[in-house]
């Protein structure tokens, strides 16, 4: 416990660290590689890697509190570090499920770079055609089959960190006679691939989530992972999928937590003349308003952090991880809008940076899987009814 402890408390500072930061990287769009640079020798990139391999081991519940820690003073960070969580928590469970997915000695150097230095990893999935591929259907990027091993092309959008990044775990199907599905390493910096900065949000902006091109690149045969029949689509395991869940929640619910300290400093500071000098924070509608945003914040802290216990115990049912996230990104949304109505015009001013918060927690809507696809798997259970492959394309 007081190992974690200890990385959360860094977790902390270097929020408070970067929310100094936030609105330049805001303005600019520019990637964060000076907070990069400072979370990696703070030991946090490799805080989900087993300790047996050089990391600190951290399941979930501590994990999505760093994230959350970070997300308090600059979300595009925390997001970018939550999808390396991710992909280190993958390749965490084929090896303690035995699974062959993962080839042995591409996790070794995978985990090898992460220990000795900044080395990011995020998957590419999303394309311009296909949208997510949580709706169904087959990316459009191929994997071609050589003699030495694979030639991979194709373009792929929303690719968060991109800059960054070290290594892309593309995902593809092969061009086989009886097609492939599955995810190719392919390094940032090998011949063929390249980024075309095309983020421009409302929010998220140092997210750097652009569009990668790959333009017939090579790679050797055992860069591939996790290939199964394309026929059988995308096979996404509970236990990845809950993290990415819980993380993408804590990303965001790190925003409104960072707008809920705000307005509480707003309203003990400011004192309308029409109060005689009193703050606003004596004003009975006020005190119910941030009443409202600490319940809120209360529930999600409760859900995130018993999910993410009973995911690391095994306990947690598969179903729950979307729900978690559906109901956390609404409270932040709604905690956010709760302190801009308290705020008043000053939360829309930029040189506040609230604003910036409403425009960062809007963000969250848009990650796959969206609240209607999760209220209608929902309702589908509740029914008896059984899933049908979705085929929208947006995300």
């Amino acid at each position: 416990m007081n190992a974690a402890r200890t990385l959360i408390d860094a977790a902390a500072e270097l929020g408070r660290a970067f929310a100094a930061q936030a609105a330049e990287h805001d303005r600019t769009g520019a990637a964060p590689v000076a907070q990069f640079e400072a979370l990696e020798r703070a030991g946090l990139l490799r805080a989900n890697i087993p300790a047996s391999q050089g990391g600190h081991g951290a399941g979930l519940a501590v994990s999505r509190a760093i994230v959350s820690e970070i997300a308090r003073g600059d979300p595009s960070v925390a997001l970018i570090l939550s999808m390396h969580y991710c992909q280190h928590a993958i390749i965490t469970r084929a090896e303690r499920t035995g699974s062959d997915d993962w080839p042995p000695a591409l996790a070794r150097r995978l985990r090898r770079a992460s220990v000795e230095g900044r080395a990011l990893l995020n998957a590419a999935q999303v394309e311009p055609a296909l949208g997510s591929p949580s709706f169904g259907g087959l990316p459009d990027t191929i994997a071609q089959r050589t003699r030495d091993g694979w030639r991979i092309s194709g373009h792929k959008v929303y690719v968060t960190g991109a800059p960054l990044l070290s290594w892309i775990n593309v995902l593809a199907r092969t061009d086989e006679n009886e097609p492939r599905l599955g995810h190719f390493l392919v390094p940032r910096d090998a011949p063929g691939v390249r980024i075309v900065e095309t983020w421009d949000p409302i929010g998220m902006r140092a997210s750097a989530s652009h569009d990668v091109l790959f333009d017939d690149v090579a790679l050797a045969r055992d860069d591939a992972v996790a290939l199964q029949p394309a026929h059988l689509g995308l096979q996404r395991d509970p236990h990845s999928i809950a993290w990415y869940l819980s993380l993408v929640g804590s990303v965001y619910d790190g925003v409104a937590r960072a707008a809920r300290d705000w307005i509480v400093s707003f309203v003990k500071e400011r004192k309308p003349s029409a109060l005689g000098g009193a703050p606003l924070a004596t004003v009975s509608a006020v005190q119910e308003g941030i009443g409202r945003i600490e319940t809120l914040l209360a529930t999600s802290d409760w859900l995130l952090d018993s999910h993410a216990r009973a995911v690391d115990t095994n306990e947690a049912p598969d179903a729950l991880a979307a729900i978690v996230k559906h109901a956390v990104i609404d409270n932040a949304i709604q905690s956010v809008d709760i302190a801009l109505d308290l705020a008043g015009n000053h939360g829309l001013a930029r040189r506040n940076p609230l604003e910036r918060h409403y425009r960062d927690v809007q963000c969250g809507r848009i990650h796959a899987p969206v609240n209607g696809l999760i209220r209608a798997n929902a309702g589908r259970a509740a029914l008896g009814i059984l899933p049908r492959a979705e085929t929208r394309a947006d995300s």
